[in-house]
């Protein structure tokens, strides 16, 4: 073979090579060809890399979440009354809303101060949850809807204990967000918080679930300290106006009501804190159903196991995590299911118990009567138990609170006084000033919870039994100059001049 003959034979063979490789190349890169899941994604990788539209997978995109439940995220106006405190509200600290003794000292007397926040609404015909904090205090709640309607709102019923508050507009056909599982919700696992930051209407921020069962001490001494802070942690950004937001997971479902940010400005700083949607459902169907909330206790002293405690108490038996019980109070569920002080709670319903925060939150979620399994160590040994819960006054009796009737006159909301507060003051009766947006009263000095006995007009005066009295007075003495007296529900007696029309 001539030297010619090589090197053409040499060209050849690298031309049909190169050939057979492009035609390889080709047939691999053909997305349309791809078969198994392993190939499609391999497919859509080469496409991103050739610049070609890349599809973001629908796990990780928040769009549909965000325009599924911002229709039903809607912003709380609340006309505060001036409330004498000993200190200012730490939630309200948290969340800027104004001191009404500010205005006070001020000696302005003008426009009622207003506190900002958001809701959620979850029922088609109006109902909204929120944050108590949000509307304790309110004269008046003005709700604007996304799409700009607005409402008045009532108060259903509220339960400072966990911090939340449901309210009921006059509306039918309303967008909802729909209850997910709190339970599920992993960490690590996206979500989304909408609400209206500093009056930035329907704003949304998205985070990660950072923690769970997180109790971060800011409900304290509400109620003979039953409160329940187990509040799920995130980084999604909450601001002043978000509190009351819905949490929801990229399905649009809720999983928590934005309640609280720690911070040491006002304002975010790393981490909020939103009440868990199992929790929330529970509270909303009591108050709903019974006005009150439903509280089951199992009646025991409880404190975190930690490292510290296991070396106080010479545990000589490894435990790591669990509920340490202190204390087991006389007839309570927990000494009638034989729990014992010493005993470490671990679970609850097949539920692993970490921590008091968690215990807490899962035997709220019951009411007075019904059962729940009990799994405790007690010397190094687990054991099981069934205790029934009871209420707080020992038995299991659901007591469901009677909502009085209420009146409205130009504004004000007047009801009449339960029985327990005509024993506690001492009185046979009178008119409660329930709500009032009434601006010629407010000035006057009339606040909420102010109970009205008697009235002095031109014909004299005139003894206020109920509130259906005080109606029929008003409505005859239009246009009268008026001395409003009575007391405030600790007693203090107080009269005001109300100036006619």
């Amino acid at each position: 073979m001539s030297k010619k003959q090589f090197f053409l034979g040499m060209l050849l063979a690298a031309f049909i090579g190169g050939v057979v490789a492009l035609a390889g190349v080709s047939f691999l890169i053909q997305p349309q060809n791809a078969g198994t899941f392993d190939e499609k994604q391999q497919a859509s990788f080469v496409n991103l890399l050739s610049g070609e539209d890349f599809t973001i997978p629908d796990g990780i995109n928040f769009v549909a979440s965000a325009q599924a439940v911002t229709p039903a995220v809607v912003h709380v106006n609340s006309q505060v009354a001036f409330t004498p405190r000993a200190q200012r509200d730490p939630i309200q600290e948290f969340f800027g809303f104004p001191d009404p003794r500010d205005e006070e000292r001020s000696g302005r007397g003008g426009q009622m101060p207003v506190s900002s926040g958001s809701g959620v609404i979850i029922s088609a015909d109006g109902y909204i949850v929120t944050n108590n904090h949000v509307v304790d205090g309110a004269t008046k709640i003005d709700i604007s809807l996304d799409n700009n309607k607005r409402y008045e709102a009532t108060i259903v019923g509220t339960d400072p204990t966990t911090d939340l508050a449901l309210l009921k507009i006059d509306a039918q056909g309303l967008p909802f967000v729909k209850f997910g599982d709190s339970d599920n919700t992993k960490i690590g696992e996206w979500v989304l918080a909408v609400g209206n930051p500093f009056n930035l209407n329907s704003t949304v921020t998205a985070g990660i679930i950072s923690a769970k069962a997180r109790n971060i001490g800011i409900l304290r001494g509400v109620e003979n300290n039953l409160q329940i802070e187990s509040f799920l942690q995130t980084d999604a950004v909450v601001n002043p106006g978000n509190s009351g937001g819905a949490l929801v997971n990229l399905a649009g479902e809720l999983i928590g009501i934005n309640t609280a940010i720690a911070t040491s400005t006002g304002t975010f700083t790393g981490y909020s804190f939103a009440v868990p949607s199992t929790l929330v459902k529970k509270v909303m169907d009591d108050l709903m159903k019974y006005g009150a909330v439903q509280r089951g206790l199992l009646g025991v002293n409880i404190q975190d196991v930690s490292p510290q405690l296991e070396d106080a108490l010479d545990l000589k038996f490894p435990v790591g995590q669990g509920v340490y019980i202190g204390k087991v109070n006389e007839n309570s569920a927990g000494q009638e299911a034989g729990l014992k002080e010493g005993d470490i709670i671990i679970g609850i319903d097949g539920k692993k118990v970490n921590n008091v925060a968690n215990l807490q939150e899962l035997v709220a979620r019951r009411r007075p009567g019904d059962k729940i399994d009990v799994e405790y160590i007690r010397d190094g040994k687990t054991s099981k138990t069934t205790a029934t819960l009871k209420n707080f006054s020992g038995d299991t009796e659901i007591v469901k609170r009677e909502v009085p009737k209420t009146y409205t006159f130009e504004g004000i909301q007047f009801e009449d006084l339960k029985d327990d507060q005509k024993a506690q003051l001492e009185i046979s009766g009178g008119a409660l000033i329930k709500m009032n947006s009434n601006e010629n009263w407010r000035k006057a000095g009339a606040r909420n919870g102010f109970i009205i006995t008697s009235v002095i007009s031109d014909n004299g005066r005139t003894r206020i039994n109920n509130a259906q009295e005080m109606i029929d007075f008003l409505e005859d003495s239009k246009g009268e100059d008026l001395v409003i007296l009575g007391m405030f529900p600790d007693g203090t007696e107080y009269y005001f001049e109300v100036g006619g029309n």
